[in-house]
């Protein structure tokens, strides 16, 4: 699949306004369900979906990187950026045009690697591996297509929903603590971790976690997360590494 690696400051701002109010209605046709023609209509219906196909993202959620990126600042050029679950692969774009890691781009160069299970067409300027981050082996083939450890790991992982909204919070908030696990693992000092949550946020553990692990914890909703979605995205930013405890010299 040819890809673009758009992505501008206004990208956002520019696909919010554009397309509103609805333009096609959608029959339920033979073998569809209402619940799919809902979806299609939607789909069809969507700004974001129309300013996707117009910039050459390959989703929608590009927007939402975007986003929180023009307000918290996470991704500069020359920085390493680590994307887990990336497929199909609209915020390994964001960041590649981002850090200025496309072969192209003038100026301080980033990189930028994508992870996932699932197969996705490499964006230019990314490198990606098909790849369960979980694997032992996985933080040491991160840093080595980086050249180092990563100033900023973005997670926008979720899991098939349900429809039960309390079974729904506890799957994405195991996947954020999987992935905050992998981030402690390899982030840079002062680095930063974006994930997906819902609303509610992070609460108990996870929150625990973060707070201890990161200076600043907030949480983000993205104009381009639609109005009806559960969905907000924690932004920690300023990671602290754990130091190693000191060991006394036993030797004789």
């Amino acid at each position: 699949m040819a890809s673009k690696t758009g992505g501008t400051g206004s990208a956002g701002a520019d696909a919010g306004g554009a397309g509103r109010g609805l333009k096609v209605r959608v029959k339920t046709a033979r073998g569809r369900t209402v619940s799919q023609t809902r979806w299609l209509q939607r789909q069809l219906n969507d700004p974001y979906v129309a300013a996707a196909r117009r910039d050459g993202y390959r989703s929608r959620a590009a927007y939402k990187l975007a986003e929180m990126d023009d307000k918290f600042h996470l991704l500069r050029p020359g920085a390493l950026i680590l994307d887990l679950g990336a497929t199909p692969g609209g915020w390994t774009q964001v960041a590649v045009a981002r850090t200025n890691a496309d072969p192209a781009a003038k100026g301080k160069r980033g990189r930028v690697v994508a992870v996932d299970i699932n197969p996705m067409d490499s964006v230019p300027g990314s490198d990606f591996l098909l790849l369960d981050f979980l694997d032992p082996e996985a933080p040491e083939l991160v840093r080595a297509l980086l050249g180092g450890a990563p100033d900023v790991v973005l997670s926008d992982m979720a899991a098939p929903a349900t429809g039960h909204r309390p079974t729904d919070h506890l799957k994405i908030v195991a996947l954020c603590e999987i992935a905050l696990d992998f981030a402690v693992a390899v982030l840079a000092p002062g680095g930063a971790f974006v994930a997906k949550v819902l609303q509610g946020g992070t609460e108990g553990t996870l929150l625990t976690l973060l707070k201890k692990n990161f200076a600043q914890v907030r949480h983000a909703k993205p104009k381009a997360s639609r109005a009806d979605s559960a969905e907000m995205y924690v932004v920690a930013t300023g990671f602290r590494p754990a130091t190693e405890p000191e060991t006394e010299d036993t030797a004789p």
